[in-house]
């Protein structure tokens, strides 16, 4: 895959570091990337706030219509995006040294699949310092548990 593009997709819990949905294309789209939402919407609840960078397939009709449709807040330029920014941009450095760069894939199905084992790994347990050192699916079900 030295020669190919694929794009990841993640749909993320910011508070808790937690990875809700993702999937990984040689090709992005809106359609492609509304369905992730739905699915960990259809998993785990409708957000308050959806936080997106501002390219095509997210400013486009579908997505958005998706997105405000269930009076979600919609955010691609808002306060806080900056630090947003840093977290994703830390986010993927680690998926690419921890996993990707230590083990490159010769197919997108092999990608897939090895990203599907780190993100169980990450969301499981690899324990975040900036979340009282804690695992992120119990960061996660906290939260859940005090917003109840």
């Amino acid at each position: 895959m030295q020669k190919e593009f694929m794009y990841l997709v993640a749909i993320i819990d910011l508070q808790s570091r937690y990875f809700l949905n993702w999937s990984v294309s040689n090709s992005v789209d809106a359609k492609s990337c509304k369905e992730i939402l739905e699915e960990a919407i259809d998993n785990y609840g409708t957000p308050e706030i959806i936080n997106t960078y501002q390219g095509g397939q997210f400013a486009s009709e579908i997505f958005t219509h998706s997105v405000l449709s269930r009076k979600i807040k919609l955010s691609m330029d808002g306060k806080g995006r900056a630090i947003d920014n840093v977290f994703i941009g830390r986010l993927w450095r680690n998926v690419k040294h921890e996993s990707i760069y230590l083990n490159p894939q010769e197919s997108g199905i092999n990608l897939y699949w090895q990203l599907g084992t780190y993100f169980s790994f990450y969301n499981y347990k690899r324990r975040h310092q900036r979340i009282e050192n804690e695992i992120p699916i119990n960061q996660y079900l906290k939260l859940r548990r005090n917003a109840a």
